[in-house]
């Protein structure tokens, strides 16, 4: 006798492309070091040791650039800053803590050799955090490194939807009460649902110029269309 079961099936965890060296997504960041290095290499110019601020970053991203970062090994700090410490493996290189990258008082009276961070200012919140997550980078060092996707590129790399960043606010709660979309499980709660959206906000290259007023912009591409946008300042 065979028993039936109403029980929706089980929802597989989405795959991390950013782990897989042959993914398109691992090999974008691994071209993108090429503006991060000569940043790192500048400050490295300066000082036998060097501080860097990684503001949202992770320990497995920076295996994007890991023959050069273990050449240079004795000579670099990382910080990783998250809102929740990240745990880390290399602790000789790497050292995490927890923190709010808009909180106006972070690192007070600090300096780092170098401020970095990949696809995190979406992720702060509304405006006025962005605002002060862009014064915070400019703030903590006079070199930065920061990139987002572009808003008016078709293709939503968190949600993996095409054009889902221009549907109204409302029409992408519903989304992702309803289905599982790129990296997230469906999130049949209202108030969790929202804060998903809301904390995922891609901008556009004016809003980017206005953010990094005092730096430089590059548009990274993909099939002729600017997929996204770096803000750097190198002094």
């Amino acid at each position: 006798m065979t028993v039936s079961s109403n029980a929706p099936p089980e929802e597989k965890a989405p795959r991390n492309p950013y782990a897989d060296r042959e993914s398109l997504e691992f090999n974008f960041r691994a071209r993108r070091f090429q503006n991060v290095r000569p940043l790192i290499e500048d400050a490295l110019a300066e000082k036998r040791q060097i501080r860097i601020l990684d503001l949202g970053g992770t320990e497995e991203y920076w295996k994007i650039g890991a023959d050069f970062l273990n050449h240079h090994r004795q000579k670099l700090k990382i910080t990783l800053l998250n809102l929740e410490a990240e745990q880390v493996e290399d602790t000789e290189m790497f050292h995490a803590l927890s923190g709010d990258a808009a909180d106006p008082d972070l690192f007070a009276g600090e300096r780092f050799d170098f401020v970095h961070s990949n696809s995190v200012v979406e992720h702060v919140g509304n405006w006025e955090r962005m605002i002060q997550f862009a014064e915070n980078t400019k703030r903590l060092s006079r070199r930065y490194f920061v990139q987002t996707p572009n808003f008016w590129f078709p293709f939503e790399p968190h949600f993996r939807m095409p054009g889902f960043q221009y549907l109204p606010k409302a029409a992408r709660i519903a989304l992702v009460q309803r289905f599982q979309l790129g990296f997230f499980p469906r999130t049949p709660d209202p108030e969790e649902a929202c804060d998903l959206v809301e904390h995922n906000t891609l901008i556009s290259t004016r809003q980017m110029r206005r953010l990094f007023d005092d730096g430089h912009i590059v548009l990274e591409k993909f099939a002729f269309l600017n997929k996204s946008i770096m803000a750097m300042r190198t002094h």
